[in-house]
């Protein structure tokens, strides 16, 4: 393919497995970077470096120019830290203010050279919290989210919200987008690195009541729900990037024992959870039973739909 994509935020751990898929497949994307040293180490010769900051207006805008689709994954992280007053502010700008510079240089590139669809990232977050039942087996509202449920109304889902306007803002310009609203994502780096360390010191276990419901997907369905976005004409608006296998937290803490060798006996109550890591606490111990509705209507396959074999294919 002669024209590239164009990538925000390609250092990170989605990012980096999105290039090598392409990659693979023959294509040397542009990736915009505020530290060029640091993102040519990270990928060597796999990518063009633009360097730039994504947040503010500059030369690197130009660079959308002549790219054939776009994947914004721009973002502050939200773990290892809490969550004060500043932070919240850099977690919500870094999504919304360079997703809004990102459109406008799409809106400003010429016919003929503005990218043809941008998929931009976004969360599960997004929707309501199904908070466990005091004293029960179940969960409120077990039933199942797909892209047509409401927002909810943590801080995360007004990010959200506001990152997704952002983005769906492009559609002005004629250009097709695809939210991509992501579950928690096991791959060799991120959450499940920080998750397997408990399991190893035998005392792993269930978060809370463990009864909140845990919306995983496997890094390569990821990738391939990404790829997927850039080549469907068909695939627009909200996508739940969440594997079909739709699990509770004490499901998945078993599966990881399981996977590990390890037993699950030691839950961590909720309280304790909370105050260890602050508001990223709520997100731990409570949960939404996200399903891929529109992956699935558009024949997508996952490559890992449940978890035991996704866990047995990283441990």
């Amino acid at each position: 393919m002669d024209r590239p994509v164009f990538i925000t935020g390609g250092t990170g751990f989605i990012g980096t497995s999105i290039i090598s898929a392409l990659a693979a497949r023959g294509e040397r994307p542009r990736v915009l970077s505020r530290d060029r040293a640091r993102a040519e180490a990270a990928l060597g010769d796999r990518a063009e470096i633009v360097e730039g900051d994504p947040t503010a207006p500059g030369p690197w805008e130009g660079a959308v120019r002549g790219c054939r689709g776009v994947i914004n994954l721009a973002g502050a992280p939200m773990d290892g830290r809490r969550w004060n007053e500043a932070y919240r502010r850099r977690i919500r700008d870094s999504r919304v203010l360079a997703t809004r510079e990102l459109v406008r240089a799409i809106g400003e590139a010429p016919d003929g050279e503005r990218p043809g669809v941008l998929a931009s990232a976004s969360g599960i977050d997004y929707y309501p919290f199904s908070r466990p039942a005091e004293g029960a087996d179940g969960a409120d509202g077990d039933g199942e989210v797909t892209e047509d449920t409401p927002a909810g109304d943590s801080f995360l889902a007004s990010v959200c919200r506001e990152w997704e306007a952002e983005a769906l803002g492009a559609t002005e310009a004629g250009v097709r987008v695809a939210i991509m609203r992501t579950g928690v994502v096991l791959g060799p780096e991120g959450a499940l690195r920080k998750m397997k360390l408990p399991f190893k010191l035998f005392v792993g276990g269930r978060i809370g009541s463990g009864q909140q419901f845990f919306s995983w997907v496997h890094i390569d369905d990821v990738v391939a729900a990404y790829l997927r976005a850039l080549d469907d004409d068909e695939l627009s608006g909200p996508v739940n990037v969440v594997a079909p296998d739709l699990v509770r937290n004490r499901e998945f803490t078993s599966a990881l024992g399981r996977a590990l060798g390890r037993p699950a006996w030691f839950p961590v109550p909720a309280p304790a959870v909370k105050a260890a890591v602050g508001e990223l606490g709520e997100y731990l111990v409570n949960g939404s039973p996200a399903v891929p509705r529109a992956l699935e209507a558009r024949g997508f396959s996952f490559a890992h739909p449940d978890l035991d074999t996704a866990l047995a294919d990283l441990t």
